[in-house]
């Protein structure tokens, strides 16, 4: 959808080289874009300046039990794949593991488990930042605090994170995951509201509205009961039990992408729509939008997400306090809306959003040359 050619590209392999790329940036009034996975939903890695590839920088420096170090480069699969042998897990994982960590703490960083943990910007205990002039900063709630909100969700306008030290939980061994069936947004928000789960997300299908309640350890007896907090008579049918490892559970997203990726899906253009709406005013948002949205403007693999959580304290989010996540996960199928008109229909969307008092996720970017922006 977006194509720019970078003038240079730089693979850093230290902090160091990240500040002389930016100082020598801001000096020749060049845009200097950090990228990560590129997984980004408009184009936030692309420039006509200079791209700072930060995969050369991926080490796991430390893990402790309540903690880990971790390069930005990193993706969160890797850093899982550091921790699950000592049994700790990061609290909030993103549902897509290879995306970088500096790239989502970036963006603030939204999974299933946020409803108790907050984003995954809201779990970090220290970072090393460098500044727009270049400087390398250590900053955490106690040092440089502003700085230090400042990045999180800041998408880089405020610098580039270099280096992330990360709360840790111990991680469980299986996870029960259920899916209930809802009939309206209205049920499902309130739904997501009462269950007690460590794990809480939810789509919309043709079928209707999908809760997925999903706790931690526990016995096969108490996983084919109803999660705590909803009560029978208010779905329809019994709930679909899984059993999975913790790993596998985190892994999930592995056979979708491989499937996507084998019909060609995944290379398509997808021009996704995410918004955090108050959660008083979501359910009527949602149910107007999705009366208006036929298959083909999600197209094939199309996906449609519902999330109530609470975004924690991570000002530059400007999320509502009581938050539901919206999001239309779309693709530029074969046959179905074109990339150009499903772009034009996510702007509508922001822009019925911020009228009701949403905000954009990731937040919005302005880009200014000589200015870092740090993408997924």
């Amino acid at each position: 959808m977006i194509d720019r050619t970078p003038r240079e590209v730089l693979r850093p392999v230290s902090t160091r080289e990240i500040a002389d790329a930016v100082r020598t940036g801001r000096a020749a009034r060049t845009e200097v874009v950090a990228r990560g996975s590129g997984h980004s939903t408009e184009g936030q890695p692309l420039t006509g300046g200079v791209v700072l590839d930060l995969r050369g920088l991926a080490s796991v420096h430390e893990v402790r039990d309540d903690r880990a170090t971790v390069d930005a480069g990193a993706t969160w699969r890797e850093l899982l794949d550091a921790t699950l042998p000592r049994g700790r897990t990061p609290p909030v994982l993103t549902d897509h593991l290879d995306l970088t960590i500096g790239g989502t703490l970036s963006a603030g960083g939204v999974g299933g488990a946020s409803h108790v943990h907050g984003t995954q910007a809201a779990n970090v205990l220290a970072l090393d930042v460098v500044t727009p002039d270049g400087e390398i900063v250590s900053c955490s709630p106690s040092r440089r605090a502003e700085l230090f909100d400042a990045v999180r969700a800041g998408m880089g306008r405020h610098g580039i994170i270099a280096r992330a030290t990360l709360r840790l939980i111990p991680a469980p061994g299986r996870v029960f995951s259920r899916k209930i069936a809802y009939s309206s947004p209205a049920e499902l928000i309130e739904a997501q509201r009462r269950v007690r789960a460590d794990h809480v997300s939810g789509q919309v299908k043709a079928s209707g509205y999908t809760l997925k309640a999903v706790t931690y350890e526990g016995t096969a007896y108490e996983a084919a009961r109803l999660p705590d907090g909803l009560t029978p008579g208010e779905v329809e049918c019994e709930p679909e039990v899984e059993e999975l490892s913790y790993l596998e559970f985190a892994d999930r997203m592995r056979p979708d992408v491989e499937e996507l990726v084998a019909i060609g899906e995944w290379d398509r253009p997808h021009p996704w729509a995410t918004v955090l709406l108050p959660a008083a005013r979501a359910a009527a948002f949602i149910e107007e939008t999705m009366r208006a949205t036929t298959p083909a403007d999600l197209g094939l693999s199309g996906v449609v997400l519902v999330k109530r959580f609470s975004p924690g304290w991570v000002p530059m989010l400007r999320a509502p306090s009581d938050a539901v996540l919206f999001g239309l996960l779309r693709t530029a199928s074969p046959g179905c809306r074109s990339a150009a008109e499903m772009t034009a229909a996510n702007r509508e969307l922001h822009e019925r959003a911020r009228a009701l008092g949403g905000v954009p996720y990731p937040p919005a970017t302005t880009r200014v040359p000589g200015f870092p922006v740090q993408a997924r």
